[in-house]
């Protein structure tokens, strides 16, 4: 449904996902090495200038979900925007964007994009709103075996790769928002980006029993945004003591339906980039979950919910707007940014 929609929408062209058959060995890593450099030699020298930092470069963990007007001091991000490339530059940049995600987090990361030009009309032609305001960035030297990073980003959206010695994987933070979260009215009338990220939370924490219900809620009214908000790194002991509701407190019903809800963040990205984090860092395996929920139980009314793990941190605030207007942000406790990794990785080269 969502590829139909954007490709009747025809806001801006994108190269299509293809899946890979499972039998067919695939080198994300090279892939996406090699999609940077396809890119990065498209670029003319001031463009190249503009897209290139170096691995440690404070831009680098400085990312936003907000629109460009209201970041401080500078009032824009930095990178490359789409639109300031040419038509076959764009198709290289969706080009890379398409090296780590799933068909189903492309087609979400996609349509948030042209929800901008939705907001543009809501807002009276509000010039913030911009689906092409979309920038990419890359750290480092691409290749393979290497270690570099790239980010693709605008308002409600936020890509983080990491890549370490051409093997390892970071995709935290990994933040996709949409406003509108349900489009009300016009040609786009239904259409819900992260409707199942919505319905299946509601299903679950309406599933619980008075007593579940009791330990799960940790506020009777919802925060105004996710706790972690835009914040380079999250401070694990504001989580600590875990609140919510423990996975060995449900039943197997409910169990099934907090692993597929949490299932839902990991699988924006290609499944053998997420089997290469579960690897190091269970996702779908760790059964020390809990599931927490504030505010209330109804669409027209202000909820937040979040799966903490022992590594791992998932929150969705849908309090904005009426409440109509959802953040999602998949966070890594010690990895954002790939920072465990690079830890390891420069104990190692020296």
């Amino acid at each position: 449904m969502i590829r139909n929609l954007i490709a009747s929408a025809a806001l801006f062209t994108a190269l299509p996902v293809c899946a890979h058959p499972v039998a067919v060995h695939v080198n994300s890593a090279e892939e996406m090495a090699k999609a940077a450099n396809t890119f990065l030699a498209s670029l003319n020298d001031e463009q190249r200038a503009r897209t290139t930092f170096k691995p440690t470069d404070s831009h680098r963990e400085n990312w936003f979900f907000i629109p460009d007007k209201f970041i401080k001091p500078a009032g824009k991000r930095l990178g490359l925007t789409i639109k300031e490339m040419t038509p076959q530059q764009r198709l290289l940049a969706h080009a890379l964007l398409s090296t780590a995600m799933s068909n189903e987090g492309y087609g979400q990361a996609t349509t948030i994009m042209t929800l901008e030009a939705i907001l543009h009309e809501l807002e009276n032609k509000n010039p913030i709103r911009d689906p092409e305001l979309y920038y990419v960035s890359i750290f480092g030297d691409p290749g393979p075996g290497k270690t570099w990073a790239w980010r693709f980003e605008g308002h409600h959206l936020s890509i983080n790769i990491s890549v370490v010695k051409g093997k390892m994987f970071s995709v935290t933070p990994s933040f996709f928002g949409t406003n509108p979260a349900r489009i009300t009215d016009g040609s786009f009338k239904g259409l819900e980006v992260l409707k199942v990220e919505q319905d299946l939370a509601f299903s679950l924490v309406k599933s619980l029993n008075a007593e579940q219900l009791k330990q799960a809620m940790i506020a009777a009214k919802a925060p105004a945004d996710i706790i972690t908000k835009q914040k380079p790194r999250v401070d694990r002991k504001t989580f600590l003591p875990v609140k919510g509701i423990a996975y060995g407190k449900l039943n197997a019903k409910q169990q099934g339906m907090l692993l597929t809800l949490l299932s839902h963040y990991a699988i924006k990205y290609r499944p053998e980039i997420v089997d290469e984090i579960n690897s190091r860092k269970p996702i779908h395996g760790d059964k020390k979950l809990h599931f927490a929920w504030a505010g209330g139980h109804e669409r027209n009314e202000g909820h937040y919910y979040r799966i903490q793990s022992k590594d791992f941190l998932f929150e969705y605030d849908n309090t904005q707007n009426g409440p109509n207007h959802v953040h999602a942000v998949w966070r890594d406790f010690d990895g954002d940014f790939g920072r465990d990794l690079l830890k390891e990785h420069h104990k190692n080269e020296h």
